[in-house]
């Protein structure tokens, strides 16, 4: 069956002034798609084509490059549509309890990502993971790959992503990637994180 484009949340004007409607429209309606036409062209007619996204990607060592980039960006673009949201929040229950326990307080984990995010050289992204132990951890990867796949170097089960391609934020922010880390902040939907966070510690988190 082939993978399909999620619809989004929210219109793509609702995350304004911080994340612009232009932007939001060209990178769900041509990056993401684009992602999901080349992944499904990847697949077809293979085995792939039968499995689930994160099956895919747990065995990436196994697959094409193309399956590799295309995979990753529709999984990870996936993601992040989920953890954003026009009202602002703020972790609770046993989110808030696991950030305050491994980061100190929700400002400490924002400083700790926004630096991830930050520095990672050239396009990627930037990772809230629950590892192998069961904690949070703050990452990063290169180009569309995430700590799924077999082939990271941290791997665990994203519950929070940014993409800091420039394609997510050049026509707002231009070069300025620490403006618009900062401005992902007010716009995480943090009751879809705690979500994926409550799954991911019973080791069953999945896309959607």
């Amino acid at each position: 069956m082939a993978f399909e484009l999620p619809a989004l949340p929210f219109a793509y004007d609702a995350l304004e002034p911080h994340f612009d409607e232009r932007t939001m429209q060209i990178h769900h309606t041509k990056h993401h798609q684009g992602y999901v036409t080349k992944l499904n062209a990847a697949i077809e007619n293979t085995p792939l084509a039968n499995l689930s996204i994160e099956d895919i990607l747990g065995n990436i060592n196994r697959h094409s490059a193309a399956v590799r980039n295309n995979g990753g960006g529709h999984y990870n673009h996936s993601l992040f549509w989920s953890i954003l949201s026009p009202s602002s929040s703020k972790p609770e229950g046993n989110l808030a309890q696991a950030i305050t326990d491994q980061f100190g307080s929700l400002e400490a984990l924002n400083k700790k990502f926004s630096e991830a995010a930050a520095t990672r050289f050239g396009s990627g992204w930037a990772w809230l993971i629950v590892n192998a132990e069961g904690k949070l951890q703050v990452c990063s990867s290169p180009n569309q790959d995430n700590p799924l796949m077999d082939i990271a170097e941290v791997r665990g089960l994203p519950i929070l992503g940014l993409d800091v391609w420039e394609h997510a934020y050049y026509l707002n922010y231009q070069n300025r990637r620490p403006d618009y880390i900062s401005a992902f902040w007010n716009i995480i939907n943090w009751a879809e994180v705690g979500n994926r966070f409550e799954k991911a510690k019973k080791g069953n988190l999945v896309m959607g």
